[in-house]
C-alpha cells in the first residue's frame, strides 16, 4: 500500500473513531428523556427515539411522549412518525433508524439513541436475520387455539417453547405471544435463536448507558406518571380507539387495561390498579432485558455528573 493510500486510510479511521452513538436505556419513567435532552444540548446534536409506541402520531396520552416543549428543545426522530394503521415492526425500524443515523453522522460527531423498547435498540445495534417462512394457515390455527383456550394457555405454550423469551416479552400481549409461538412452530427453534447470528458491525463507536433507580422511587415515578395520564384524559383517549383495539399498536400497557374496563370485565378502580401494576411489571421486564447486556454501564438516573464524566 502506497503512502498516499495509508494517509487516506488513516484519515478515514480517524473520522470513524470520532463518530459516537450514545445509547440510553432503562425502564419506563426512569428519566431517559431528560438525560437524552441534556446530552443532546451539550453535544449540539439530535435524538433518535427507540420507543415502539411513541412512533404513532395518533396515540398521545398513553405513550408518555416527550412534551411539546421538550420536542422543541432538541430535534427528535421517530416521534409521531407513523400511523398506527401502518404495519411497522422492529426490523423495519432498525433499517430506517440506521439509514437515518448514518446520514446524520455526516453532520454530527455524536448522536443519541434513547428508548426503552429492547427489540428496537437491538434492531439498530445488532440487526435481525430474516424470519423463517410461516406455513399458510398456521397463524389462523394458533388464533383459534388461543380463542378456545385463553391467554393463560397461550402464555404456557410460549413459556414451554422459549423460557428465555418469556422472561422479557409482554406476557399480556397476545399478538406478541402468538407471533413467538408461530415462529417456534414454523422453525422448531426458540425465538432467541432466530436472532442475527453475526451482529452488525458499525462504522462508529457505541457507548451504552443504563439508568436505574431504587425500586420504591421508580414505582413512585410510575404511579405519578400514570396519575398524570389519567388526569390528562387517558380513559377518553382509550375510548376513542376502542373500535381499533385489536391493532397490535394498541395491545399495550396503558390502553389494554381500559379496554378491559370497557368490555365490562372490571370496574374503573380496578382498571386504574391494573394500569399501575402492569406498568411496574413492564418496568421489571425492561430491566431484565437490558441488564443482560454486559456492555451497558449503569448509573442512578439522578447521577448526571457521573454520567457526563463517564461519557467524556
Amino acid at each position: 500500500m502506497c503512502h498516499r493510500q495509508l494517509l487516506i486510510l488513516s484519515g478515514y479511521l480517524e473520522f470513524v473513531a470520532a463518530k459516537k452513538l450514545i445509547v440510553i436505556v432503562g425502564p419506563t419513567a426512569v428519566g431517559k428523556t431528560a438525560l437524552a435532552i441534556r446530552l443532546a444540548q451539550h453535544c449540539a446534536t439530535e435524538i433518535i427515539s427507540a420507543d415502539s409506541r411513541q412512533i404513532y402520531r395518533e396515540l398521545e396520552i398513553g405513550t408518555a411522549k416527550p412534551s411539546a416543549e421538550e420536542l422543541n428543545l432538541v430535534p427528535h426522530h421517530f416521534i409521531n412518525s407513523h400511523s398506527l394503521h401502518q404495519a411497522y415492526d422492529a426490523g423495519a425500524y432498525g433499517q430506517d433508524a440506521l439509514t437515518l443515523i448514518n446520514s446524520l453522522f455526516e453532520k454530527y460527531d455524536t448522536l443519541i439513541l434513547c428508548g426503552g423498547s429492547g427489540l428496537y435498540v437491538r434492531a439498530v445495534l445488532e440487526g435481525f436475520d430474516a424470519m423463517p417462512p410461516v406455513p399458510e394457515g398456521l397463524r389462523e390455527q394458533i388464533n383459534k387455539e388461543y380463542e378456545a383456550n385463553g391467554l393463560s394457555w397461550l402464555q404456557a405454550q410460549v413459556k414451554q417453547a422459549d423460557p428465555s423469551y418469556f422472561e422479557v416479552v409482554d406476557i399480556q400481549n397476545p399478538h406478541r405471544l402468538i407471533r413467538a409461538l408461530e415462529l417456534h412452530r414454523a422453525s422448531q427453534k426458540p425465538v432467541h435463536e432466530l436472532r442475527r447470528q453475526k451482529k452488525l458491525e458499525h462504522p462508529f463507536q457505541v457507548v451504552k448507558v443504563g439508568l436505574e433507580l431504587a425500586r420504591e422511587e421508580l414505582y413512585t415515578r410510575i404511579d405519578t406518571r400514570m396519575d398524570t395520564m389519567l388526569a390528562a384524559g387517558l380513559f377518553a383517549e382509550a375510548e376513542k380507539f376502542y373500535p381499533l383495539r385489536d391493532l397490535n399498536a394498541l395491545q399495550t400497557v396503558g390502553y389494554r387495561e381500559i379496554f378491559g374496563f370497557m368490555d365490562g370485565l372490571y370496574d374503573k378502580a380496578e382498571a386504574i390498579r391494573l394500569l399501575k401494576q402492569n406498568s411496574r411489571h413492564y418496568a421489571k421486564r425492561q430491566l431484565t432485558w437490558f441488564k443482560k447486556d454486559t456492555n451497558t454501564k449503569w448509573f442512578s438516573a439522578n447521577s448526571y455528573n457521573e454520567i457526563f464524566a463517564h461519557l467524556k
